[in-house]
């Protein structure tokens, strides 16, 4: 706390002063101009490849601007969060007061992590965290879109659920269009094994600032951001370049439920269903209509239903990663809370053959995981700060790892051997898991018959 305090009252300054649009034959450069003053300048960037017949002009040059402002806002999360300082000045737009409101909504609960590792807790109050003062006149104006939109953005992670929305959607696949941020070979193998080629997957690369890396280095605040509502505003910028009429992502309901007991605090917020909502209104209000709908099309789904539904796609099995630890070596590191939930979950499903497929050890059998798996399953230890499932899907999946074992008169894993001893009455039975249909969803209606026929439902 005494760090944060020092560092938000000798750097009380976040600038965002400007945006750049540059473009080229085959490409649109993105330049953000973000400040902390007293500090430094920083210059991060994007560059969206044009699609075959785009061009930045009358008619979509207004919905660009106000889009690319909009992504600023969130991208500048990662450089204001190095100081926290206690003013935040916007000269590259002008947004109302209502959309200052949804501006710290989406920071106070995008950083919630962050508050909680740097041990600020008590900074996280939406009143006093941030003071988002306008300096600009230039006001971004709400566009209308007019042009026939078709077809679905499918963004693309690597794991098990963006290969699950890509077969459940196979049928559309001639207007489907695969879109990855800083591709990597599962993300790109992913598409590709579901049958796409080049000119269907679309990437947009991000470029951090490297003075950012370095202050990170040198012990200013770091932490956390919320990166689903980065891939939110790229890929609506994405979408609305490619005139697609959906985007459908793969959050599921557990993205729902938070991290620490007795908090709000959830590392999958900007996944949540209440970022979902959030996003789709600040679109509509105010800056498109009839455009690109935003929505996760796995959201009625428990975590259970889709691993059981990845466990048929045996194809994608050496291919998908979803380990933030080895995703630069494109890897499973096998020693973090992601690895060992994403184990869990398909252990339940799969052979032991299969298994090795993915993984190389049997984490289950390994002592050094203990605290991980009290995490993922206990009721009285806070849940990992990674994209897992609901305490009570993993429970489910252990039991029934638990019931196989037994079946096959074989010796429980070491993590598993004193599972019963600790009281835990948080698992959902087979069947209610195998029916999980969760509420508040906006999966247009064609979308919700094709769903429930794909899990059996």
């Amino acid at each position: 706390m005494e760090k944060y305090l020092n560092l938000r009252n000798q750097y009380s300054e976040f600038i965002y002063n400007s945006f750049e649009i540059k473009e080229r034959e085959n490409e649109i450069e993105i330049i953000y101009n973000f400040e902390i003053v007293g500090l430094t300048v920083f210059t991060p960037k994007w560059i969206f490849r044009k699609p075959k017949g785009f061009t930045v002009n009358e008619s979509n040059e207004k919905l660009i601007e106000n889009l690319v402002f909009n992504l600023g806002m969130v991208e500048a999360v990662s450089y204001f969060k190095c100081v926290c300082p206690k003013t935040f000045k916007i000269k590259a737009g002008y947004i109302d007061e209502s959309q200052i409101k949804w501006w710290k909504k989406l920071y106070i609960n995008g950083l919630g992590e962050f508050f909680y590792i740097n041990g600020i807790l008590e900074a996280m109050n939406i009143d006093t965290f941030i003071n988002l003062q306008v300096e600009s006149d230039n006001k971004y104006e709400k566009i209308a879109m007019d042009n026939i939109i078709k077809g679905n953005l499918i963004p693309i992670g690597g794991g098990k659920d963006s290969l699950v929305t890509l077969d459940l959607l196979k049928d559309f696949k001639q207007d489907n269009v695969c879109y990855i941020v800083n591709a990597r070979g599962a993300t790109k193998e992913s598409a590709t094994a579901s049958g796409y080629e080049e000119t269907e997957i679309y990437e947009a690369k991000r470029f951090l600032d490297k003075k950012l890396l370095k202050l990170n280095e040198e012990g200013f605040l770091n932490g956390h951001t919320p990166f689903s509502a980065i891939l939110a505003f790229s890929s609506y910028i994405t979408a609305v370049m490619l005139n697609k009429k959906y985007i459908a992502l793969s959050n599921e309901s557990s993205a729902n439920e938070g991290n620490v007991k007795g908090t709000n605090i959830n590392h999958q917020y900007s996944k949540s269903i209440e970022f979902e909502k959030d996003f789709r209104e600040y679109i509509e209000q105010y800056v498109c209509t009839n455009g690109p709908e935003y929505f996760s099309i796995l959201r009625p789904l428990s975590e259970w239903q889709i691993v059981k539904s990845f466990s048929n796609l045996k194809k994608h099995f050496p291919i998908f990663k979803s380990c933030n630890v080895g995703s630069k070596e494109d890897i499973w590191c096998e020693n973090c809370p992601k690895c060992l939930y994403v184990y869990i979950m398909m252990k339940a499903f799969l052979t032991d053959k299969e298994m090795q497929e993915i993984f190389q050890s049997e984490m289950l059998n390994e002592k050094k995981h203990r605290k991980l798996f009290n995490g993922l399953v206990y009721p009285n230890d806070n849940k990992p700060f990674e994209c897992v499932g609901t305490k009570a899907e993993i429970n489910l999946a252990v039991k029934k790892i638990i019931t196989d074992y037994i079946k096959k008169d074989e010796e429980l894993p070491l993590l598993l051997q004193d599972y019963g001893k600790v009281e835990n009455d948080v698992a959902l039975e087979i069947e209610q898991a195998n029916a999980s249909w969760g509420e508040d969803i906006f999966i247009p209606e064609k979308y919700i018959k094709i769903l429930k026929e794909y899990i059996g439902g």
